[in-house]
């Protein structure tokens, strides 16, 4: 009896001893990083990479409103899309990229300019220049490509011809050698009178040329310049082309409106491997930002 009691209590021990070796936790051990290597700068799990969205646009061009309008490429001249390229249409403002490129091929821009009376004869764009104030020539070439004043025009047609006639003769003349042979310019501003007229083609045709102009590209990209008066006094001037707000990839180039023009644009954009030009004649007052900012990225992207 006494044998059975203590088999008895030996299995109990047992019994026991091993519960309670179950019942202790596994130890945990925290992975070591290599030596030398902060933590911060240890190995951690790479996230997948965000792929770069492009856009892209149908082949299709997209449709307006406008009277005539050009795409092409600025580079080669390349048409991607036109539409009434040449009938033959007021052209507004937009042929002061006619005169911007034929005062900067000029060159000379650092030299001064005195204005004369019959400078400030224009309207309704006016900076308000004053008879007998003088300014560099590039900085009145400034003004004209961005805010566009009608008595800025004169005044760099008569400093470069001795008279808005001559001018004009001097315009015709750099519109045939660059091969804008439907087009015929009779001032420097575009203020409109019988006999002046030009076509979506030609204004391509210009604008391709004032593209590859770097002394236009550096002004006609500006949002805003500030202009010194003579007297001293600034004013700042916002660029009239509010595609330049609309897309960052647009780079220039010029506006127009006359009630005969109706609304104009001439804009430029690049990106990488493409620079675009596109001319726009005869839209209306909303219509012709909506319809130049979805041609110009249609032909980038397209």
């Amino acid at each position: 009896m006494r044998r059975q009691q203590n088999w008895t209590i030996l299995v109990c021990t047992f019994l026991c001893a091993a519960s309670s070796l179950g019942a202790t936790p596994k130890q945990k051990f925290k992975p070591v990083r290599p030596s030398g290597v902060s933590e911060s700068t240890a190995p951690k799990a790479k996230s997948a990479a965000t792929p770069e969205v492009t856009p892209t646009y149908s082949k299709i061009a997209p449709s307006t409103r406008a009277a005539s309008v050009m795409v092409i490429d600025a580079r080669s001249g390349e048409i991607f899309y036109e539409k009434n390229a040449d009938a033959p249409r007021a052209a507004a403002s937009t042929q002061k990229l006619l005169t911007a490129l034929i005062v900067a091929e000029r060159g000379f821009l650092d030299t001064p300019v005195v204005v004369q009376p019959v400078d400030t004869m224009a309207e309704p764009v006016k900076l308000n220049i004053k008879a007998g104030d003088t300014y560099q020539r590039i900085d009145l070439l400034r003004a004209l490509l961005v805010k566009s004043p009608n008595d800025v025009a004169r005044c760099l047609a008569r400093d470069a011809a001795g008279s808005v006639e001559a001018f004009a003769d001097m315009m015709n003349a750099k519109a045939y050698e660059l091969g804008a042979t439907h087009s015929h310019f009779l001032n420097p501003n575009g203020l409109p009178l019988p006999g002046q007229y030009s076509t979506a083609r030609d204004l391509s045709i210009i604008a391709k040329a004032a593209y590859a102009n770097p002394t236009i590209r550096s002004i006609v990209c500006l949002p805003k310049l500030v202009f010194r008066f003579a007297s001293g006094r600034t004013r700042e001037l916002e660029n009239t082309n509010k595609v330049l707000k609309r897309l960052p990839y647009c780079n220039g180039m010029k506006t127009g409106y006359t009630e005969a023009a109706g609304h104009c644009l001439i804009a430029s954009g690049a990106r990488p491997g493409r620079d675009i030009i596109v001319v726009v004649l005869g839209d209306s007052k909303a219509g012709i930002w909506q319809d130049a900012s979805a041609l110009l990225s249609w032909g980038l992207w397209m």
